[in-house]
C-alpha cells in the first residue's frame, strides 16, 4: 500500500523546510516528498493510495526518546523534594517489589503516553532484576510490541551494593556472571539489527556509583563482541563527582575513558557536570549524551551544558528519563524545556527552535546508532513521521509552525506513523485501547505500592512523606 501526505508543512531537519508539500510514503519507507502537489507515481494504476489531507499541520520526524525507565511510571509523585541520592535511596526499597505484571502495566502507560506526545522510538534502561519476579525485560518488550513504537531496551545491571562502596543496597544488586549471561542471552534473543528493526538491544550497567570497574569494562568487550551499544548514567550530579573523585580519585568522564567507555557506540544519560576537557573528550570520541532537561531540574541537578556541547560537535539528544523523577513528561514537552534551560544559562540565542527538534529527532537517532534510518524526512528512510495540527483557533496564532511546536506546549497530534503505520490519530492510540492501557498503568502502581507495603510498611510511608 501507498500513503500519501498532501499540503502538509515539512520540517525535515535535513534540508530546507517546505511550507506546502506533500510525502510519498510506500511499504515502511519515505519513497519521495517534495513542494507542490505529488506527481502521479508510475505505478499509481496497480497500488490502492491512502490519501491524507495535511492542511493545517506540521510535519516532522517522529521524536526519538534516548533515556527512559519505564517501570518508575508505577513510582510517580514519591520522595518529591529529594535530591537524586536521597531519591534513589528512599525508592530502591519500593523497586525491589517490583515483578513481570509490574512491569508490564507501566511499560503499557509509559509507551503509550511517549507515542501521544509524537515519540516513534524510544530507549528503556532497566536495571533492577528481583530474582523470581518473572522476565522483567520481556515484560517490556511485549509492552512495546503492542504499542506499535520502535523499541531499544537496554539491559542494565548494578552488581556494587552498599556493602562494596555503592549506592543501592545488597539485595538489588546482582552477580558479575550472572550478569553477564542475562545481557548475552537478551542480545542473543532479541536483537535485531536490520535497518527496520523494531527492536534492538543495548548494554547498560546502570551508573558509577552501582557498578564495579569489571562490570563496566566486561560489558564493553561484550556489547562490542556483539556488535550493540553502550549506555549509562553519568555526570547528572555534584554528588556522583564527589563519590568519583573519592572512590577512583578520578570525575565521571575521566574514569569512563579509563574503562573503554568512550567512543561513538557510547550515549550518557545526563551529563549535566562536564568540563570544557570533557566536552572535548566526547566531542573527539564520538560519544553521546541524552539531555533530560525535565528530571534534571525536578531533582535539583543542574543544567546540562548543551548549547556548548553542540557548538564543539559533541551529539546529543533528549530524553524524557524516569515518570517518577519526571512525572507525565510528554517528550514533545522536552523541546520546549530543552530551549528554555539553555536560553535561562547562556541568553535567547543558546538554542533555536530548529536546534531543539534537531534534538528530540536526529540528534536521538544519532545516540542510537540509527541517523541513517530514522531522524529527518528523507527519501529511503524509514516513514516514522508525526503530524501536529498547528491550525487551532489557538495555535494559529503563532505563524513559524515549529516555533509553534517547540516555544508553546505541544500541539494536538493529527497521526503518528511508525515504519508507515498509524499508531496515533487525532489523539487517539489507534493499536491499543487507550483506556485500556491508562488502567494498566494505575494497576502497576497499585501493585507495587501493596508488594512493598507487605515487604516493609514503613518504607513506603517514608517515600511518601519525603
Amino acid at each position: 500500500m501507498s500513503l500519501l501526505i498532501e499540503n502538509v508543512h515539512i520540517a525535515p531537519v535535513v534540508g530546507q523546510e517546505i511550507e506546502s508539500g506533500y510525502i510519498r510514503i510506500e511499504g515502511d519507507r519515505i519513497a519521495e516528498l517534495g513542494a507542490g502537489p505529488a506527481p502521479d507515481a508510475p505505478d499509481a494504476a496497480r497500488i490502492d493510495t491512502v490519501r491524507v489531507d495535511g492542511t493545517g499541520c506540521l510535519a516532522t520526524p517522529g521524536l526519538v526518546n534516548t533515556h527512559h525507565h519505564l517501570y518508575q511510571w508505577a513510582s510517580q509523585g514519591l520522595a518529591q523534594d529529594a535530591t537524586l541520592f536521597e531519591w534513589l535511596v528512599a525508592l530502591y526499597r519500593v523497586w525491589a517489589a517490583m515483578d513481570a505484571d509490574v512491569v508490564r502495566g507501566a511499560s503499557a502507560a509509559g509507551l503509550g503516553w511517549l507515542a501521544l506526545s509524537g515519540c516513534t522510538t524510544t530507549s528503556d534502561h532497566h536495571y533492577i532484576f528481583p530474582e523470581g519476579r518473572g522476565d522483567l525485560f520481556a515484560a517490556g518488550i511485549e509492552a512495546a510490541r503492542e504499542i506499535g513504537v520502535r523499541f531499544h531496551p537496554a539491559r542494565g545491571s548494578m552488581d556494587r551494593g552498599e556493602s562494596h562502596g555503592g549506592l543501592p543496597p545488597d539485595a538489588v544488586v546482582e552477580e558479575l556472571d550472572d550478569i553477564l549471561a542475562a545481557t548475552a542471552q537478551a542480545v542473543d534473543a532479541y536483537h535485531d539489527p536490520s535497518f527496520s528493526s523494531m527492536l534492538r538491544v543495548v548494554v547498560a550497567p546502570c551508573s558509577p556509583f552501582s557498578a564495579s570497574a569489571e562490570l563496566m569494562t566486561e560489558s564493553a568487550a561484550l556489547a562490542r563482541a556483539k556488535g550493540v551499544r553502550l549506555h549509562t548514567h553519568l555526570a547528572e550530579t555534584l554528588d556522583e563527582d564527589e563519590h568519583c573523585l573519592a572512590q577512583f580519585g578520578l570525575r565521571p568522564v575521566d574514569y569512563m575513558e579509563k574503562l573503554g567507555w568512550l567512543g561513538p557506540d557510547v550515549w550518557f544519560a545526563h551529563a549535566v557536570h562536564l568540563s570544557d576537557a570533557d566536552i572535548g573528550k566526547l566531542a573527539a570520541t564520538g560519544t553521546g549524551s541524552a539531555h533530560c532537561p525535565s528530571s534534571n531540574g525536578r531533582l535539583g541537578a543542574g543544567i546540562a551544558r548543551v548549547s556548548e556541547m553542540l557548538r564543539r560537535g559533541a551529539n546529543v539528544g533528549l530524553g524524557v528519563d524516569g515518570a517518577a523523577s519526571s512525572e507525565l513528561t510528554p517528550l514533545a514537552g522536552e523541546m520546549r524545556q530543552a530551549l528554555l534551560f539553555q536560553r535561562a544559562r547562556y541568553g535567547p540565542a543558546a538554542l533555536t527552535a530548529r536546534q531543539a527538534l534537531e534534538l528530540a529527532t536526529l540528534g536521538g537517532a544519532r545516540n542510537l546508532g540509527r541517523e541513517g534510518e530514522l531522524g529527518s524526512l528523507e527519501a529511503g528512510k524509514l516513514a516514522d513521521i508525526a503530524l501536529w495540527r498547528i491550525d487551532g483557533p489557538f495555535t494559529s496564532a503563532v505563524a513559524d509552525p515549529v516555533c509553534a511546536l517547540v516555544f508553546g506546549p505541544p500541539p494536538p497530534l493529527a497521526r503518528v506513523l511508525v515504519g508507515g503505520r498509524t499508531v496515533v490519530e487525532d489523539g487517539e492510540l489507534k493499536t491499543v485501547s487507550q483506556d485500556a492501557v491508562g488502567r494498566a498503568g494505575a494497576e502497576a502502581r497499585r501493585r507495587l505500592l501493596r508488594r512493598a507495603e507487605e515487604q516493609g510498611v514503613r518504607a513506603v510511608r517514608e517515600v511518601h512523606e519525603g
